[in-house]
Formats: C-alpha cells, structure tokens, sequence
C-alpha cells in the first residue's frame, strides 16, 4: 500500500492525528469521517445529501488524500458513491477552489469537508469536470435535477431509510475487521491501536469506539485501552 505518512514530518502528522482525532469525535452536521489508522492521510467520508437538493436522502462516500506536501498543498478529493454533479468527474474527482487555489495550509480538513458538502448546494458550472451536467445546470434546471435525482437513488438510495443509512454505515466502519492493506477500506481510529497510532502520535489510555444502533444512530463512547 503506498502512504504518504513516512514523508510527512512529525510535526504535521501530529497535527493531522489531532485534527482527525477531533473530526471523529465531532464531526460537522451531516459528515462523518472514517479513518485509516494504518495511514492517516487516507481519509474516508460519508456525506448526507443536504435537504432540498436533488441529493437529499442519499448518503455519498468520498475520501480526501493528503500529499506528502501537505498542508503546503491541498488534499485530493474524490467521490467513491457515483454522483450527477458539475464539479465531479468521471473518477469521482472533485474540482472545488478550496482545493485549488484558494488553498491556504491553515484552512484545514474540516474547512475542506464543509466546502465540499457546501458544493452539493451551490454547484459551480463555471468549473464543470461534467460538463453535461453543468451545461443542463444552466439551461434546464428540472432535467439536471431528475439526473442528480435518479443518481443519488441508484447510488446512495439504499440510505433514504434509516435501516439503509444503519447498513452502509456499518459496512463502511466494519473495515477494522477487514486486511488492512487495502486502502480504500477505512478503519476506526485507536480501536486497534494500529503501527501509524502507535508510532506517531499518543492516543491516551482511552479510545473512541463507535457502535450503530437499531435505528440507524451512531453511539459512540469511551474504552480503556487493554
């Protein structure tokens, strides 16, 4: 697995833990972040499709990669759920200018989440990756919105339930199970205290532990470290 954690100082690698560590436990309304602990620069994500969009309902997985140059140079995102969006392209990347040019290293992944999910209310066609569905965006609003629609039912349609939303949640949290030499599977910070954790950054005796409920919540609460 190639991880950009080994390039990075360890000076921003605690920082990063510190900041992931923060998002896990508060995340912002309608996000949740799922880390790698075997590399912490391999964020994975859901987002709730924001009401009153063509994407309510859905639940959309994405993840952000941060570069051996990071905070110097912004995250990569990309959109692992398949979206009808002007500023997603073929390959799930995301074109947003907080990841371009409006970078800053003190915005943060945080800032870089909220923008993301800020996009799926106010897409910007004057960046299009899509340009049919940016050029639909503009010319005919209600077709553009029955393709975001129909999309976000195929794709993320099996969380507009809560048993839905419980399931997907669930698989995706269930990679600390699973091999961690796969990169696209994320796991649950400290719960294994995997070599990253251990080596870069002191979690405490206590770790987060996340547990999903009949109903589709999220409980999370504190386990002592054996």
């Amino acid at each position: 697995m190639n991880s950009n954690v080994e390039n990075l100082p360890p000076h921003i690698i605690r920082l990063v833990y510190k900041e992931v560590t923060t998002l896990t436990a508060d995340p912002p309304d309608g996000i949740k972040v799922f880390p790698n602990e075997e590399d912490l620069t391999d964020l994975q994500v859901t987002i709730e499709g924001p009401e009153g969009t063509p994407y309510a309902g859905g639940l959309f997985r994405m993840k952000l990669l941060l570069g051996k140059d990071f905070p110097a140079s912004p995250p990569k995102g990309y959109f692992l759920t398949k979206i009808f969006h002007p500023n997603v392209g073929p390959n799930g990347e995301i074109c947003v200018n907080v990841l371009k040019r409006d970078w800053t290293a003190e915005l943060g992944i945080r800032h870089v989440l909220l923008t993301i999910k800020c996009l799926l209310i106010h897409p910007n066609p004057e960046s299009a990756l899509n340009e049919e569905a940016g050029r639909l965006l503009l010319e005919n609003y209600e077709e553009y919105a029955a393709r975001a629609r129909l999309l976000t039912e195929i794709h993320g349609g099996a969380c507009s339930t809560s048993s839905g939303r419980a399931e997907a949640t669930q698989d995706l949290a269930s990679g600390a199970s699973a091999s961690s030499a796969d990169p696209m599977i994320p796991g649950v910070l400290g719960g294994a205290e995997g070599p990253m954790a251990k080596k870069h950054a002191d979690a405490g005796n206590y770790f987060l532990w996340d547990s999903i409920g009949v109903s589709g919540e999220v409980n999370r609460n504190w386990k002592k470290r054996y």
